[in-house]
């Protein structure tokens, strides 16, 4: 059912162990614990047919063709119970809310989930403290405090935290900010985003100069030129791969219930902007699966759509959070995040290059329909047990539209999930056809990928393998946005994308393909220029591979 390379992740990371360490059950016993424990929501509704449900999530879940995100796999069915993968947690400008986040993060990373932090409401740096007649230390600062706090607890005793870290563009400590990771060494349990606004965009695009506002006072403390400050943004992600760019208000134009508050963060990958508190249970549909006969199988799509949606709408009843205030505002908004993986190798199977106008056309078809049935089924739910309780006041209730989940579909990234599955990665290219992956920071595996060595032992046309097996950086950073926008398109919350450039691509190619990132409506952008940085998770198997 799995190989090696997956199975060494499950007994490392999500099979129960022994005192020794020792894995003492299989990976179906752990299919059958995780459904065990999901379909026992059903009962909550008095919802009949609770062993056929569970017979259908298992079958999905066995046959690898959906699978919930690190944490359900972990902790479903035993003593933790923290099935989330997704949280944000709100900054407030106090040591007391600094503080209570700090322990908040330890307890959330201890169960296996990542946080997210807007550090925007920090005074900046030298700014005056009123109560001690000091000087402020900045949001970096504070920053370092999560980062070492991080670095100490593993999650679930399984692996290290992961944090995003995001700061507003009109911050006066953006420069600092957008320089940390020049030091490789520096924070390194965080990823890092600046938070860009349509009014810094504009003056970039006017030329004109732009304001940097002290969030204490509300007062400008200096103007800078928008086109040096993305040039600095370009420069640092091209020498270290961070930070990327969240569009902040093309977020929140898409916030399902902008009636409870403004979205200022996301989860550490990007893909899942949350309010303050909110948690999000996430799943991914493995599309390689799919394709029956040389054609996309629609009826079984459609059918794990509607069994991904009820799987992951029953994670929030019986989730165990780390905090009164994510139980509550998780379960009255009820976002979920169902996803695909395998995307690369669907297009595989059909004889699509990754970079191809039919590519992207087959992209928007599947999201399109994802998306269109997981509303179907949502509203069904709806009709069973209700809509989420905040529905009053959202999007939903102004189009007319009862649903049981504020959200329903996310791209996320499926690092280790899609090596359990034997495919793809999420919606991205194949790496390589050979490459070496480093898994939990030390174990470095070689792979093949599944698909190469099976077309390469029915011996078939070199010409056409190289036209279909599109690595990740053969493919031009255009067409790796026009695949993420391509799903972006259908997907209520965001995707998880990195376009992969070359070692020498220019910063220019950078700025490039931010401002298209945002005259194209996307979310958020990620970009890593090859060996940009010492150690890669990814890297190039044989010389010729590359």
């Amino acid at each position: 059912m799995v190989d090696d390379n997956a199975l060494l992740v499950l007994k490392k990371r999500y099979l129960i162990k022994d005192v020794r360490g020792n894995a003492v059950e299989t990976p179906d016993q752990m299919f059958e614990r995780v459904v065990g424990f999901v379909a026992g929501a059903e009962e909550m509704y008095g919802d009949k047919g609770r062993e056929e449900i569970g017979y259908d999530f298992f079958h999905m879940l066995r046959n690898l063709e959906f699978l919930p995100n690190s944490p359900t796999l972990m902790n479903a069915g035993r003593e933790l119970g923290q099935l989330a993968a997704c949280f944000v947690l709100p900054i407030e400008d106090s040591l007391d809310s600094i503080f209570d986040q700090v322990k908040m993060t330890a307890k959330i990373h201890q169960s296996g989930g990542g946080t997210g932090f807007s550090f925007s409401k920090l005074r900046p740096k030298d700014d005056v403290v009123a109560s001690t007649m000091g000087v402020a230390s900045g949001p970096v600062s504070f920053m370092t405090v999560f980062n070492m706090v991080t670095d100490v607890i593993k999650q679930g005793g399984t692996r290290r935290g992961a944090n995003m870290g995001i700061l507003r563009i009109d911050h006066p400590d953006i420069e600092e900010f957008i320089t940390i990771k020049n030091n490789p060494e520096a924070m390194n349990n965080f990823n890092l985003s600046v938070s860009v606004t349509d009014e810094f965009m504009a003056a970039y695009e006017k030329g004109i100069r732009f304001p940097l506002i002290n969030p204490r006072t509300k007062e400008e403390t200096k103007t800078v030129d928008p086109r040096e400050l993305i040039q600095m943004i370009a420069q640092s992600a091209w020498k270290s791969g961070e930070p990327g760019m969240i569009f902040i208000d093309t977020i929140n134009r898409e916030n399902p219930t902008p009636h409870i508050g403004a979205i200022e963060a996301t989860n550490p990958c990007g893909e899942q902007p949350l309010l303050p508190y909110e948690s999000c249970c996430l799943g991914s549909i493995n599309l390689a699966k799919l394709v029956k006969n040389g054609e996309i199988d629609w009826r079984r799509l459609r059918e794990l759509t509607h069994l991904g949606v009820r799987f992951l709408d029953n994670l929030i009843d019986i989730n165990r959070y780390p905090a009164p205030q994510i139980e509550d505002i998780s379960r009255r908004n009820r976002k979920i995040g169902l996803g695909v993986m395998g995307f690369a190798h669907l297009l595989i199977k059909l004889g699509i290059a990754y970079d191809s106008f039919d590519a992207v056309k087959t992209a928007e078809e599947i999201m399109a329909f994802i998306q269109a049935e997981s509303k179907v089924a949502s509203n069904l739910l709806a009709k069973q047990r209700g809509v989420f309780p905040s529905y009053k006041g959202s999007v939903w209730e102004a189009r007319g539209l009862r649903q049981r989940n504020a959200t329903t579909t996310t791209i996320a990234p499926t690092g280790t999930l899609s090596l359990i599955a034997g495919t793809s990665g999420g919606i991205e290219p194949i790496y390589d056809v050979r490459y070496s992956r480093v898994l939990f920071g030390n174990i470095k595996v070689d792979i093949v990928d599944p698909l190469y060595r099976n077309a390469r032992e029915k011996d078939n046309n070199e010409e056409q393998m190289k036209k279909i097996f599109r690595r990740a950086h053969d493919v031009a950073p255009s067409d790796h946005l026009a695949i993420q926008s391509a799903f972006q398109k259908h997907v209520d919350n965001a995707v998880s994308k990195t376009i992969n450039l070359p070692q020498d691509a220019t910063i220019d190619t950078v700025v490039d393909v931010y401002l298209r990132a945002h005259r194209m409506g996307l979310k958020g952008v990620t970009i890593f220029r090859d060996k940009s940085r010492g150690a890669q998770v990814l890297s190039c198997g044989t010389q010729q591979a590359c």
